[in-house]
């Protein structure tokens, strides 16, 4: 690799002495779409502290954005005025523990934007991981572009099966400054963060370039003359392809002076795929507004229509009393949900059912209470093997939009960490 596109950041965060972690860190903004009822609790949780909900959108309530985005900016001129500490050129390691009680290790910094592609097929350093669907970034750029500082939800991954960049820092945390220390909201466990050395932020930058050498993706990967790939994007796809569209929107009228500005790079956490705590679960499809039993019956034709060369699969339909595992003898797509995901756009571009709405959700539970809603129709599949991502992410593009989901709602990355923009 010829580069590092990972840097450390002059990171902001409130003092902790100060502000109460717990109500200061908010869970990713795409999470709990159906569940307005989270948001109503972590707002009465927060009141009138310091928080980072006070300065992100929660995609619950996209529909009201233009009414909610000039309070996110004046809490965000407030917060870089009086509650934001600047943590210069810095790396931070993250322990998170999960609700269940396991532990996730990450490291905050930031990546350079020059070196992602979020299209299919491309060779960047940095690529996505799913389909990445246009209409969906306007509302975010729309909150990034002028915004005076960012906060990220993003959560790379990266292949290291050795465990050679981020686990021999935890070897040494104990020598290694606490910046924050404190238990999440609504029961989602604990986060502590250590402030990396300039010895310890060098050791991470030369084991990255060690992991995506020629010669290490040959070996990982089997093929030759394969283009780096060093992180894939596995949470927040499309609000990092917002952050490289307003960079690309800021190139275009500063020219080469953009490649200094801060908006060239994203703050992010890095987590290794093989973390032993990170399990990949399916992302199920819901349908509301329609006819159940008529989209049930529709994809059943929709499934004996075709003729592709990948292996059976099963999708299990469900909607009240109503209960169907449908079998797939001749899919097209690799895996089951890209099947249920072309339904979907099928329908959806075809407007065949007038007042149709999906939504994408996480976990089973949730997924059939709320199928078997009036209107309703839940899709359930198996998911895919985390070991699988990378060498589809190199030899196939990107999977379809909302593939996979890196544990449940409450295992998200947490607001905490920000970055001025401006």
């Amino acid at each position: 690799m010829n580069h590092n596109c990972f840097h450390p950041a002059d990171i902001l965060l409130p003092s902790f002495t100060a502000t109460d972690g717990t109500r200061w860190s908010a869970v990713a903004c795409d999470q709990y779409t159906a569940q307005p009822d989270y948001w109503e609790a972590a707002d009465a949780l927060v009141g009138d502290a310091p928080s980072t909900l006070r300065v992100i959108l929660p995609e619950v309530y996209l529909k009201e954005a233009d009414a909610r985005i000039p309070a996110i900016r004046e809490a965000m001129v407030d917060y870089l005025d009086n509650v934001l500490e600047c943590h210069p050129d810095s790396m931070i390691l993250v322990d998170r523990t999960l609700a269940d009680g396991k532990h996730r290790l990450g490291l905050v910094g930031m990546i350079d934007l020059e070196d992602y592609d979020y299209h299919p097929g491309s060779n960047a350093l940095i690529r996505a991981t799913e389909e990445t669907v246009p209409e969906r970034i306007p509302p975010r750029t729309v909150i990034r572009r002028g915004a005076p500082m960012e906060l990220p939800h993003v959560m790379m991954l990266i292949d290291d099966a050795e465990k050679t960049v981020i686990e021999p820092l935890s070897e040494h945390a104990e020598d290694l400054p606490v910046v924050y220390d404190f238990d999440l909201m609504q029961s989602s466990g604990h986060l502590k963060g250590y402030l990396l050395s300039a010895e310890k932020q060098a050791e991470v930058l030369a084991a990255l370039s060690a992991i995506a050498t020629p010669e290490i993706m040959e070996a990982k990967y089997r093929r030759t003359g394969l283009a780096p790939l060093l992180f894939a994007v596995g949470d927040g796809n499309h609000s990092l392809a917002a952050a490289k569209t307003c960079y690309e929107e800021l190139k275009a009228r500063l020219g080469d002076a953009a490649k200094v500005h801060p908006m060239r790079y994203a703050l992010c956490e890095v987590v290794n795929l093989y973390d032993a705590s990170l399990e990949f679960e399916p992302i199920y499809r819901v349908f509301f507004g329609v006819d159940s039993m008529k989209v049930a019956e529709d994809f059943k034709a929709y499934c004996a229509s075709l003729d592709g060369d990948s292996a059976p699969q099963t999708v299990r339909l469900s909607h009240g009393d109503y209960d169907e595992t449908v079998t797939i003898p001749h899919p097209v797509s690799t895996l089951a949900v890209g099947t249920v995901q072309n339904f979907v756009n099928d329908c959806l571009a075809d407007g065949r059912y007038k007042d149709a709405e999906v939504d994408y959700i996480h976990g089973e539970d949730v997924a059939l209470s709320l199928g078997a809603g009036e209107g309703a129709l839940a899709f359930l599949f198996d998911g895919m093997k985390k070991e699988e991502l990378f060498p589809t992410v190199i030899f196939d593009g990107s999977l379809p939009r909302k593939t996979f989901s890196m544990g449940h709602a409450s295992d998200k990355r947490f607001y905490t960490e920000a970055r001025r923009l401006g």
